[in-house]
Order: structure tokens, then C-alpha cells, then sequence
């Protein structure tokens, strides 16, 4: 079941269930309830009840609302999913799989060439890539098919295809982000695309270069996912003039910028979202290295800054008050911890500092439990480390070659290697043994970079211009 309308409704069948508590049917002279019901007629309704059915009408809404958070789960909006955690709340999942791989349930084409990863909402899926094999030129586009069967519902062209610098980095990355009746893209040339879920209609388009001054740390163009928080849209374009934005979510009209001194560009990462003593704190990386924004009005609270490097990729990761962040080409992985002061300050201590083995290029880095588990840089050898140190527990080669991508599920890390090798293996500090893996089908084309996702007792894997899905549910 899925709640589209913000206004929660209770279903109609509410009096009959009201007999389950002992407090007997209750007639429709005694209270209707024959059409559905807001929170706001809820509660005026809720006031009017006696005790007994006070109580039956709380332990009816308590299911409601569970449903609700079922549905919500249900949802994997945007990069890494709804927190940014690359850890899905799935659980019951197989633990093995035959050597072919688990049972799929659907392919499909026309996703184009790119290593976007997928947001799935509801009864849709959404990716984007250039090339398709569904169009009729190889510009780029954002794509959108049927959650249950894979089928094509619309595909919305975006501009020109990233063909810069050798042949496997071009391509679109940027993965989209659903909100409400709204998916926003960003395409590599800095341009953010906001279209509408039902059909793909273009609603507005903002500039990050031309209107913000963007640049990128790097020459493989943009890729961040952007987040929705409240009505605000949080990207990064990047430099020293606007390092990060908020703008207004339906018009992309701004709200704030941020500016960095001396800031190198945008990296890869998306934003994520901390609260220290009651303060919202947007994290992020560029070029520059880590920081801190005030979510209320767009101060900068805080940098980590790092040596320049090829680029900065990862998406940090938040536990209560810490962040931890990574960066390639040698550069390493390090743990800060927030700290709030004096007058709503926020500021940064270092509790380890940039540690070689924790470095990690594009394929991210998941927590689970107090562990890290991620590539070894791009050398396709897993590790994991604890948290709290920085001590690698193991670092292992799988049965995949070339850099790998992580996520998480049930215990369990989802291991997909360059070479299209898919891994499954226990989360397990103790040592790296793989359970099963298999060869995704296509992936001997190009470097399988897309992150793979999990929902739903399903496993959604893009590769290049096809995405499949696979049942991966113990059930």
C-alpha cells in the first residue's frame, strides 16, 4: 500500500475494526466515519470520542502510520537511498544464490549508456544515460520505466551527451532524485533538470555555471545527485562564488548560497544532513576537502580542508555527531567529530586524520554496525575497518576484478566489482567470505560502475542501457 497524499487517510472500514478493541460496533449515528478522514477532521473527531474509543481510534491510527512507514521504506528516492546510508532496510534476504546468479524477474532496455544508479518511487524507476537505444539520436536523457515490470513510460531529453576525455569516463552519473511529483537530474555540463513524475515534462532548468559561477575540481563534469530537504533543493556547483546552494525545490529559485574562499570546485559527492544539539548541518566534500553548512540560513561553520587530489568522489557518512569521508588516489579516509559552541556555532575535531588504507576512488564506502566495509581505492580488494580507529580488520581480494561498489542489506554487503562480478558476502569484522557471486549480464562493454539497489526483496541493477531485476527475497 502506498500514501500519495501528504494528508494522512484513515480507509472506511474503520468502524467495523473498532470491535477488535472491546469497545463493540459503533453505529454511524454515533459517529461517521463513511468518507475519509485528514489529521485535521481527525482530530476534532478524536476530541468528541469517549475514553474506550479514544483508545480503539490510537491503536487504529498506530497501524495506519506503521503502514505508512512500511511505504516509505518502500522508497529509494535517490543516491545510496533515502538517508544516504547505501544501507537497505530489507531483511529475510537469501543468503546464497545458484551460480547463475538469483532469479530474474525482469530486464529491460533503453536506460542508454551512463552510470547513473537508480531512484525508485512508488511504481516507478528512474535513471539516466545517453544513447538510448529507445532514441533516435545519442544526446541524453532521463528515463523513467515501470517499477513492476521494466516497461517504458517516457524518456525526457536533457541536452547533449559528455563525450569528454577517454571513452570510459564519458557518459551521464549523476543519479535522479524524486520528490513528491517532481525528478531532478544533473546533467555533467552543470545543468539541473527538474521534470514531472507523470509524464516527463520539463518544469524548470538552472544553470550552475553561467548562474552561479560553478566549476568542478576536476574534468569529468558533474555528477552529485541533489537533495531535497523541506522545500529546499541542495546541490553543489562548486568554486569559490556559490560552493553550495539552496534553492526554492518548485521554482529553482534561490534561497541561499554558500561560498567558500579558495575552494578548488565541486567533487562528486552528494549532500547529507547531521543535527547537532538541535542544529541541522548540510555535509559535504569538494575538491577542497570536507564541510560543514548551517541549514538555516547557508553560513559556513566549518572546513576540513585536504591536499589536492585527482578528484573527490565518496558521499560521507553521518553517526550522530561524526563524519566520516574518503578520498582516492591515495589520499585516505578520516573521522572528524561535530562539535556545537557558543552561539550555535558549529566546529570540527579531528579524531584521525586522512589514513592511506581507508582511501576509497568512486565505489563508496557503507557503515554497518560500527565497521566501514569498502574498495581499497580502486583496486578491487574490499576491507573493513573499525569505525571509531581506523583499523582495518581485513582486506581481501573477491572473485571480481577492477574497482567495486558496495551497498548493504540483512547483514550482509552487496560487493559489484568493475568487471561485472556481483558478490555476496556476511558484514562480518571477522574475515571476507563470499557466499555466492555472479556475472551480470552486458558487463564486458563497459566498467560496471553503476551502484547497485535493494528494495523491496528485490535487487535493481543498471548496466549501461539495460536495468534487471532480480528476486533476492528468502520469502
Amino acid at each position: 500500500m502506498h500514501f500519495v497524499d501528504k494528508t494522512v487517510r484513515f480507509e472506511l472500514s474503520f468502524l467495523n475494526r473498532l470491535d477488535r478493541f472491546g469497545v463493540g460496533i459503533v453505529s454511524s449515528e454515533q459517529i461517521s466515519l463513511r468518507q475519509p478522514l485528514s489529521l485535521t477532521s481527525g482530530m476534532t473527531l478524536f476530541m468528541t470520542l469517549s475514553n474506550g474509543l479514544r483508545i480503539a481510534f490510537l491503536a487504529y491510527a498506530a497501524s495506519v502510520w506503521s503502514l505508512i512507514s512500511q511505504s516509505i521504506a518502500d522508497d529509494w528516492p535517490t543516491f545510496r537511498g533515502t538517508n544516504r546510508t547505501a544501507v537497505a532496510p530489507d531483511n529475510n534476504l537469501l543468503e546464497s544464490w545458484p551460480s547463475e546468479g538469483p532469479k530474474l524477474l525482469w530486464e529491460t532496455a533503453g536506460a542508454g549508456r551512463g552510470y547513473a544508479s537508480l531512484a525508485i518511487v512508488k511504481d516507478r524507476l528512474f535513471t539516466f544515460g545517453d544513447g538510448l537505444s529507445s532514441a533516435p539520436d545519442k544526446d541524453e536523457y532521463l528515463t523513467c520505466f515501470d517499477r513492476a515490470t521494466g516497461a517504458a513510460v517516457w524518456k525526457t531529453k536533457t541536452g547533449p551527451a559528455w563525450n569528454e576525455g577517454q571513452e570510459s569516463w564519458q557518459s551521464s552519473r549523476s543519479t535522479p532524485t524524486v520528490d513528491g511529483g517532481v525528478v531532478y537530474v544533473l546533467t555533467p555540463f552543470g545543468q539541473l533538470v527538474a521534470c514531472a513524475v507523470v509524464d516527463g515534462k520539463e518544469l524548470f532548468r538552472v544553470d550552475l555555471k553561467s548562474e552561479y559561477g560553478g566549476t568542478k575540481g576536476d574534468g569529468w563534469g558533474y555528477s552529485e545527485s541533489v537533495l531535497i530537504d523541506g522545500e529546499k533543493l541542495l546541490c553543489t556547483p562548486g568554486g569559490e562564488k556559490a560552493t553550495m546552494i539552496a534553492l526554492e525545490k518548485k521554482t529553482g529559485k534561490l534561497m541561499w548560497s554558500c561560498p567558500v574562499k579558495e575552494n578548488r570546485g565541486a567533487g562528486h559527492a552528494s549532500i547529507v544532513i547531521s543535527e547537532i544539539k538541535g542544529k541541522k548541518v548540510y555535509v559535504q566534500t569538494t575538491a577542497s576537502g570536507a564541510m560543514g553548512v548551517d541549514a538555516l540560513g547557508g553560513e559556513l561553520l566549518w572546513t576540513y580542508p585536504i591536499d589536492k587530489t585527482t578528484a573527490v568522489i565518496p558521499t560521507p557518512i553521518i553517526k550522530g555527531d561524526l563524519v566520516f569521508f574518503s578520498a582516492g588516489y591515495r589520499r585516505g579516509g578520516a573521522l572528524l567529530r561535530q562539535v556545537p559552541g557558543s552561539e550555535k556555532q558549529v566546529t570540527v575535531e579531528e579524531i584521525y586524520g586522512l589514513k592511506q588504507d581507508l582511501a576509497n576512488k568512486h565505489g563508496g564506502i557503507v557503515l554497518v554496525g560500527d565497521h566501514l566495509y569498502g574498495d581499497s581505492d580502486d583496486q578491487g580488494i574490499p576491507f573493513c575497518a573499525d569505525l571509531m580507529t581506523g583499523t582495518v580488520a581485513w582486506k581481501k581480494r573477491g572473485s571480481g576484478k577492477g574497482s567495486a561498489s558496495i551497498i548493504a542489506a540483512d547483514g550482509h554487503i552487496y560487493v559489484r566489482f568493475a568487471d561485472g562480478t556481483l558478490s555476496l558476502a556476511k558484514a562480518d569484522p571477522a574475515d571476507f567470505v563470499e557466499a555466492s557471486s555472479f556475472k551480470i549480464p552486458g558487463s564486458d562493454q563497459r566498467p560496471s560502475w553503476s551502484h547497485a539497489v535493494i528494495l523491496d526483496g528485490k535487487m535493481f541493477l543498471r548496466e549501461q542501457d539495460k536495468v534487471f531485476c532480480y528476486d533476492i527475497s528468502a520469502r
